[in-house]
């Protein structure tokens, strides 16, 4: 069995967060913004196809994705570490592996995986080692009491706030909404990042809600900032998802920075490199969250497959009320249930998109500013300025939660 092509599949996507954009003729008003989702297919020479899907920028990921074509035509896809390791080598010439390379990679990855689990006629999970469970345990977004009461109705059992405008307030209201039988975490993430000084004070103000984790409260690349956090406050941390491949990922875990690392789904470096980063933070007694929450629901998929075989697995981030083109996109589409998701059993991944629908979508862009002038997130008088990391100020009232 040889590969024979690869196909990549672009598309714009809406989402429950409206940012900057022109709506789609032809559909609905909710597809703004600059999301986009990228699928690539694997053809081999006996007619099995493997599908997987890319994050970190889509758009630029698709060049790559193209390029690494000519080092896989002709290969045998069923021998995943080697080409993803002759993938490695040929980006190598260009830098450190970021998300675009890593990205590129990830789809191939993801799609090797599939045709290997539908040649053999087993899923991705028996493939990685078997199943360690059958459902696996999801998180949903909530920034509001209303919101996170509505999803506890349905069966969530924990929630995600954001909240650099007003993170101990939001938690507090949060908690007293809620009560103590749901989970709740924060994503601190900028911009403006906070600095480590205003991070620290966060996490000992945040102490008293009894949070699962505390998300990258501060910029990725500071990891002596991670340890004044943690020498400060008794409050479990989270952070990986802008991290790429299991070099990437090696510091946090090593350095026992975090409870729970985040490998993102579709740029981590594909499920090879995910297991073995899932690998070194069992080691360390780390437990495993993917982030997913800008991802397509290929990934999701993929995500599903690791986090039924490997033993610290937490639990799945996933946006319940998104677009609601996604359940168009593939097939079959995941349902949620009581607050999980069934792992799949049928060959490879087990899933495909709806190639038609994905075609109507054509991206329009792909980057914009993360955040606008009445989020709040910036000191007053200071948006304009678009500053990376940023001292919060009045510091008393910010840390009050007043």
């Amino acid at each position: 069995m040889k590969i024979t092509a690869v196909k990549t599949f672009l598309m714009h996507v809406g989402a429950p967060h409206v940012g900057r954009g022109q709506p789609v003729a032809g559909y609905s008003g909710n597809l703004t913004g600059t999301r986009n989702w990228l699928f690539i297919k694997v053809y081999t020479d006996v007619g099995v196809v493997g599908i997987g899907e890319c994050s970190g920028w889509p758009r630029v990921i698709q060049t790559a994705v193209q390029d690494l074509q000519q080092l896989l035509i002709g290969e045998d896809p069923t021998h995943i570490e080697r080409l993803w390791q002759k993938m490695q080598l040929a980006i190598m010439g260009h830098g450190m592996t970021g998300t675009v390379g890593a990205g590129a990679m990830t789809g191939i990855d993801m799609a090797l995986w599939d045709i290997k689990g539908k040649v053999l006629g087993v899923p991705v999970w028996n493939l990685l080692g078997g199943k360690v469970r059958e459902r696996i345990r999801i998180y949903a977004h909530a920034s509001t009491p209303d919101v996170a009461l509505d999803l506890k109705s349905r069966g969530i059992t924990a929630v995600k706030c954001s909240g650099l405008r007003d993170p101990v307030g939001t938690v507090e209201r949060l908690r007293e909404a809620v009560g103590d039988d749901m989970d709740i975490m924060i994503d601190l993430h900028g911009p403006p990042w906070l600095t480590p000084a205003d991070a620290a004070s966060v996490a000992r103000e945040l102490e008293p809600f009894n949070l699962l984790f505390i998300e990258d409260p501060i910029p990725p690349e500071n990891l002596d900032g991670y340890r004044r956090i943690r020498d400060t406050a008794n409050v479990p941390l989270a952070a990986g998802e802008r991290m790429v491949t299991l070099f990437g990922s090696r510091e946090l875990i090593e350095r026992d920075l975090v409870d729970v690392i985040q490998p993102d789904t579709g740029r981590a470096g594909g499920i090879t490199q995910m297991k073995k980063i899932a690998a070194m933070a069992e080691a360390h007694h780390i437990m495993v969250a993917p982030h997913s929450g800008s991802l397509g629901p290929v990934a999701e998929y993929a995500a599903l497959h690791l986090l039924a075989a490997i033993p610290n697995a937490l639990f799945l981030e996933r946006i319940e009320d998104d677009w609601e083109g996604r359940a168009q996109t593939v097939i079959p589409h995941p349902q949620s249930e009581r607050g999980y998701l069934k792992v799949p059993d049928t060959p490879g991944l087990g899933v495909d998109i709806d190639e038609d629908f994905v075609a109507r979508f054509p991206s329009m862009g792909n980057v914009s500013v993360p955040v606008s002038e009445a989020s709040g997130a910036y000191v007053e008088g200071t948006y304009g300025e678009h500053v990376y990391v940023q001292t919060r100020l009045p510091r008393a009232r910010y840390l009050s939660g007043k």
